[in-house]
């Protein structure tokens, strides 16, 4: 059973901020993660096959765009589900974008990403990045029955991100992070090392 971010299990997991900075990705241009998530993403792309690698689409988010995206989306819903209260349009919010409380991305603890060949053109993965259980009729999950590519391509990607320590929300086969809540509670560790953080002044364009 898939465990969304909406579940009260995930909001119950402790913080412990490691005070990890939050450093630029440099070969992501104006992507930025926590430095431990970025060592792990070196790590992980050491590890891919020859002829592929990462592209991050997104790292960092602040917490006025996780909201943004969570009242795009959940106004959406509320016009496929009208009957739906507010505990269940949560519930099916959270299968494409995080609680504000829970957030990976407003941690700096997630990112979005892809594979790549050499020449820079992202393989078939069975979705666009980002694709809604709406738009892409399920196929965004990351165990859904997809082609014998996009099956492939998603195993090359999970067995990298895997061993570099990284989990995925299984909602999303884009979406993988590092010391969120959500990673806590799926390896077992004792708490999260990473909560809401922003970055730096001076570096916000």
């Amino acid at each position: 059973m898939t465990i969304l971010l909406a579940d009260p299990v995930v909001r119950a997991v402790r913080v412990l901020d490691n005070g990890d900075p939050l450093v630029p990705l440099d070969f992501a241009p104006g992507v930025w993660v926590r430095e431990g998530l970025a060592r792990r993403l070196d790590v992980a792309r050491a590890l891919l096959p020859s002829g592929v690698d990462l592209r991050v689409v997104e790292g960092h988010r602040s917490a006025s765009d996780q909201n943004a995206i969570i009242e795009r989306y959940t106004a959406e819903l509320r016009e496929l589900h009208p009957s739906a209260d507010a505990v269940e349009l949560a519930r099916l919010s959270s299968r494409f974008v995080a609680p504000l409380a829970v957030a990976p991305h407003v941690a700096g603890a997630a990112v979005d990403l892809t594979l790549v060949t050499a020449s820079g053109v992202e393989v078939w993965m069975g979705t666009e990045v980002d694709a809604t259980p709406e738009e892409s009729g399920g196929a965004c999950f990351f165990g859904a029955p997809v082609d014998e590519e996009a099956r492939r391509n998603r195993t090359v990607l999970a067995d990298a991100l895997g061993a570099a320590g990284l989990v995925n929300y299984p909602t999303e086969w884009w979406h993988w992070s590092y010391g969120d809540r959500y990673w806590a509670l799926l390896t077992g560790a004792g708490h999260a090392v990473y909560g809401p953080v922003e970055v730096p002044a001076w570096a916000r364009s």
